[in-house]
């Protein structure tokens, strides 16, 4: 059984910076990609940023310069550094982890940018 844990969320001033970090374990074979993705309250679900094995990126544009997004491929675990938040950036993040013709998604975990 494949399962993702996603430990490294949580509530950060307006400024501030938090890491994500998702991995992944079980019988999981193949990974091309990882990635996190976000849903605020009353929204769709959003890409952040996606990285490929090969460690070819992308980036939403509201996220760019402030976040990184980087991969441990032996370790099969996915980060996200994320600098300079605003309350913008206040949502659930998820994430995603791509093999051959399936997606697994992790349970997400809350990101709140607070005074």
């Amino acid at each position: 059984q494949v399962q993702l844990v996603e430990p490294g969320g949580g509530v950060v001033q307006p400024g501030g910076s938090l890491r994500l970090s998702c991995a992944a374990s079980g019988r999981i074979f193949g990974i091309c990609a990882m990635g996190w993705y976000r849903q605020a309250p009353g929204k769709q679900r959003e890409l952040v940023a996606g990285i490929r094995r090969g460690g070819s990126t992308n980036y939403a544009d509201s996220v760019k310069g402030p976040f990184t997004i980087s991969i441990d491929n032996a370790k099969n675990t996915v980060y996200l550094q994320m600098n300079s938040l605003k309350p913008e950036d206040t949502a659930v993040y998820y994430c995603k982890v791509e093999i051959p013709g399936y997606d697994y998604w992790g349970r997400g975990t809350q990101v709140t940018v607070s005074s």
